[in-house]
């Protein structure tokens, strides 16, 4: 799978922390998490992604206004809060997205009327947010016991003016990209279930770029695992 990142496109690598859970050959940065962070919430997480933190909280199912309820399927909503003042259209943007993504693998037909609301509070920004939010996102909805078809991760590609691709980039190598594409990809079959994309790419680019977010998501899902295999254990 390593090998399809490298595969038609120059990928830069960045050194992992040592707690890190990914090999020399992938360019993702360090990741933490810690879940049932929050007592009023049904299940919460903090992740963090290099600089970049997110906390998160999920609530429900719970009691629906009539007027959002939804006969045959909970209804899911997703708040984005920034680090200061108020949400402005950049928020409600990666709110849409991140409740598309949700919305894909929570099996809402099995709480018919119901609520489900995930809560997202930005700590710091320092690159790839919105994958940030989408892991965040994640790993809240599985403390929370909600159930769903799958897990899901977020990946963030970079390309800057030489065509050479990164992986989780950072603000500054966001800023000096070309392009900047991020996709949300499940667990099972690394399918994609949302994407969102911002500067100039060819057909070909595109490509690559999912092909390294596939590959990277294995290392994403390699980390949930141990994540919670560290809190479930009895040792």
């Amino acid at each position: 799978m390593e090998g399809s990142m490298r595969a038609d496109a120059k990928v830069c690598s960045e050194a992992g922390t040592e707690s890190s859970p990914r090999g020399p050959g992938c360019s993702l940065r360090h990741f933490a998490c810690e879940q049932n962070l929050l007592s009023r919430p049904d299940g919460s997480a903090s992740f963090l992604q290099g600089d970049t933190s997110v906390l998160a909280g999920v609530y429900g199912p719970a009691e629906v206004k009539v007027s959002k309820e939804i006969f045959n399927k909970a209804t899911l909503e997703v708040i984005l809060r920034p680090k200061i003042g108020l949400p402005g259209v950049a928020e409600k943007s990666r709110e849409r997205l991140i409740r598309n993504t949700c919305e894909a693998v929570v099996l809402g037909a099995l709480h018919p009327r119901t609520s489900i609301t995930v809560v997202l509070q930005v700590v710091s920004d320092a690159g790839s947010l919105l994958a940030c939010c989408l892991n965040a996102a994640c790993m809240a909805l599985v403390d929370a016991g909600v159930p769903m078809r799958a897990l899901f991760c977020g990946v963030t590609c970079a390309l800057d003016s030489d065509g050479t691709l990164v992986l989780d980039p950072t603000v500054k190598q966001e800023k000096e990209a070309r392009a900047v594409l991020t996709f949300a990809l499940d667990s099972v079959e690394r399918k994609l279930l949302m994407s969102t994309t911002k500067g100039l790419y060819s057909d070909a680019e595109l490509q690559q770029c999912l092909a390294a977010a596939q590959a990277a998501s294995q290392h994403v899902f390699r980390f949930y695992r141990e994540s919670l295999q560290r809190r479930y254990s009895k040792s």
